[in-house]
């Protein structure tokens, strides 16, 4: 009977197991689906022509990250910049919902989120992938690629971001006086300088009311509304991300950042801990 009353009437075969306080998967409306992390040379399938990659799974969604920078000129109006370019693919291979060919609406609207998290929350201050004041700067292409998809797209693509980004080694870059072009020095590298370290959380209503956590596709389909809550290491608010859907009373919206703070102790634990493990003794 189940596997026929889940086709034939998905909401109300989830609303049986809502009553519950738990999940078709098993999981309390609470709990994040297994989380982990590939950082570098170690992710299987690493972009070995990457600057820094990672790839996070959480539960079957999978999405890599790749970070390439180069070299450019800095824009005239902010020539103590350089510049954050980020990019999410969804590509068809991922889900079936998603065609090929130029990027989906789904598609766009992460891409901007990605790029309001990096402002909002200064993880990386473009003042400091300046070089050469008004000659010289990095840029960063962040390419971000959904491998599996399953639902909470933004916390894995925020995850897998930050893991590439912490993974990054900048070769030293000099500009010599007498010719006036830069001279890149490949022995000499430092890491990225991340000041901020942003971490997604997204939840789904149900029913206008009930907050699930971690949301997979189907329970996104069914769900009335979504909020995504990025927070940074020091609990502060980097961002919130509700397109339409529920309303949330002040409450609720409370109880989502209360339990985005925890789930940051956690990907920032389990980041740390990937790092260790790759550092060279």
């Amino acid at each position: 009977l189940s596997i026929c009353f889940r086709t034939v009437e998905p909401l109300e075969y989830y609303r049986r197991f809502l009553k519950e306080n738990c999940r078709p998967d098993g999981r309390e409306l609470g709990e994040f689906r297994t989380t982990t992390v590939n950082i570098g040379n170690s992710a299987p399938g690493s972009i070995t022509t990457a600057d820094g990659s990672a790839l996070v799974k959480l539960g079957n969604t999978t999405v890599i990250c790749g970070v390439k920078a180069e070299l450019a000129a800095p824009a005239v109006d902010s020539s103590n910049k350089g510049y954050i370019v980020p990019n999410v693919e969804l590509p068809s291979l991922c889900a079936e919902r998603f065609r090929s060919g130029p990027p989906g609406e789904e598609a766009q609207a992460a891409s901007q989120f990605i790029a309001d998290v990096i402002e909002n929350s200064q993880m990386i201050v473009k003042e400091d992938l300046c070089i050469a004041n008004g000659k010289l700067a990095w840029v960063l292409y962040c390419d971000i690629i959904c491998l599996d998809y399953d639902g909470n797209l933004l916390d894995a693509s925020v995850f897998a971001l930050l893991a590439a980004l912490k993974n990054v080694q900048l070769p030293s870059v000099t500009i010599n006086e007498e010719t006036g072009l830069s001279e890149v020095n490949l022995k000499q590298k430092t890491p990225l300088i991340i000041r901020k370290h942003p971490v997604a959380t997204s939840f789904a209503i149900f029913d206008d009311t009930l907050l699930i956590v971690d949301p997979t596709a189907e329970e996104e389909d069914l769900a009335t509304g979504t909020v995504t809550i990025v927070t940074d290491e020091e609990g502060r608010l980097c961002s919130v991300h509700k397109p339409g859907g529920s309303p949330l009373t002040g409450a609720k919206l409370q109880d989502c950042i209360t339990r985005a703070i925890t789930r940051h102790k956690e990907v920032k634990k389990l980041i740390d801990k990937v790092i260790k493990s790759i550092t060279p003794k």
